[in-house]
């Protein structure tokens, strides 16, 4: 028998599982140990919610009464450092399992009652915004307590990204750490990546198509929940290759109050059939803007870069030009001229190449900045796989910041040259100083 069809023995095995509540159990068990054992990857977990430096002491299935009844939260963490201690009870959902309101205002009740700081739950719903839990609780609830969430692709980014790219100090804790990566990584473990648009995708996208969907109709914020929620998850996963911390770029008024946004994309869909967002990715030239225009079937990415401040406008096509020798000839280049109203020249990159003055509709106008993009055709299906929004949308971000972000510069002027000393003229009377002054080439061009 071939040694290449043996199975490797695991740490984390993800056979035996069956059912949902097995999955959870294995899922809760795998990762509360691993954050017990690599302080590391749990300092980086917790720290943003408020924990303790410390190595945390993890717990399942712990046995509590409430109203007369046996609840058991499926984990808890307590971070002990000098005379703090950080308690959180934890709550997991694996699969398509949604967290239940009920059962999470129970575990608040006992949190509350035990003096704990904090709920975390832990499921594959991923909340459109930052700081948004994805499921309503009695607010009234939450005010002695926290309720925190994660979703599996922010655990699993946020491994790989420790073990991959921050490190891990201890090579043993490397290796546990990467074991819960694969099983987290297996279809079995219930760890799923973002699935499909919702229910409601096939009817709004139709709607948008013929002009009819309205920004009050019900069916519609589920799919603008949906659409933030993928550029959440696409920043997890550009992230989790870039070993960086990728975010959604929002305003601050959207991060106070998560309406004003969905309010916002609500009236661009029903309106123009539009949907916008933006990632933050540290140290690129300018935030990427993608846009999903249901109504042409169009998927683009773009980033605006300031044009160099000196230069003639020819010199400053250039300068991004020369930057973007991968790029693909498709790629859209539109420059702004300062002073100028309305759109800006636009022409193809491929074009732009042969002819940079094709971007340059008045020579003696000053480029002020560059929109560099890149479209593609939006797929149509709710799901994964080939033909799908989803897809569609990762794919054209991967080609966008490959091929086009991670190459772009900014522009930094020149540092000034220090002048060269003056020789002395062998023939000068002796009268004059042979030090440098500011006026010598002054006086030079009036000889001359």
């Amino acid at each position: 028998m071939s040694e290449e069809t043996w199975h490797a023995a695991r740490l984390i095995p993800t056979s035996g599982i069956n059912g949902a509540t097995e999955q959870e159990r294995r899922a809760t068990s795998a990762l509360l140990a691993v954050m017990s054992v690599v302080p590391d990857f749990s300092k980086t977990l917790l720290s943003p919610l408020g924990a303790p430096s410390g190595t945390p002491s993890t717990f399942i299935e712990v046995p509590f009464d409430h109203d007369g009844t046996r609840i058991y939260p499926d984990g808890l963490i307590r971070v002990k450092r000098g005379n703090r201690l950080w308690t959180a009870l934890v709550e997991v959902k694996t699969g398509k399992n949604a967290l239940e309101s009920q059962q999470l205002e129970n575990y608040l009740d006992i949190a509350r009652a035990e003096d704990f700081d904090a709920l975390i739950t832990i499921s594959n719903e991923i909340p459109p915004t930052p700081g948004q839990h994805p499921t309503q609780v009695d607010k009234r609830k939450l005010r002695r307590v926290a309720m925190l969430h994660w979703s599996w692709s922010y655990v699993l980014a946020t491994a790989i990204v420790q073990k991959e790219h921050r490190g891990v100090s201890d090579p043993e804790q490397a290796w546990i750490l990467g074991e819960l990566i694969r099983y987290l990584e297996h279809e079995r473990s219930g760890a799923l990546e973002l699935e499909d648009m919702g229910a409601n995708w096939v009817s709004v996208r139709e709607a948008v198509a013929a002009g009819t969907l309205r920004a009050s109709d019900p069916t519609a914020p589920e799919v603008v929940s949906r659409f933030d929620a993928l550029l959440r998850y696409a920043s997890l996963r550009l992230g989790q290759r870039l070993g960086t911390d990728v975010v959604q770029s929002l305003t601050r008024k959207e991060l106070a109050d998560p309406k004003v946004r969905q309010t916002d994309l609500l009236k661009s869909l029903a309106g123009t059939g539009v949907l916008e967002g933006a990632i933050r990715i540290p140290g690129a030239v300018a935030p990427v803007v993608i846009t999903a225009d249901l109504r042409a079937s169009q998927i683009s990415c773009h980033v605006d870069v300031p044009a160099p401040q000196s230069g003639r406008p020819t010199t400053r096509v250039n300068w991004l030009v020369r930057q973007m020798k991968g790029a693909p000839d498709h790629v859209r280049v539109e420059a702004f001229a300062a002073r100028s109203r309305g759109g800006g020249s636009a022409e193809l990159l491929g074009v732009v190449r042969d002819d940079p003055k094709a971007l340059v509709d008045d020579p003696q106008k000053e480029l002020r900045s560059f929109r560099v993009a890149m479209s593609t055709t939006m797929g149509a299906k709710r799901g994964r796989g080939r033909g799908s929004f989803i897809d569609s949308v990762l794919d054209t971000l991967d080609a966008f910041y490959g091929d086009v972000v991670q190459n772009i510069k900014p522009w930094s002027p020149a540092p000034p040259k220090l002048r060269e000393p003056v020789t002395p003229d062998p023939e000068d009377d002796g009268l004059s100083s042979t030090d440098l002054s500011s006026q010598d080439e002054e006086v030079a061009a009036r000889r001359a």
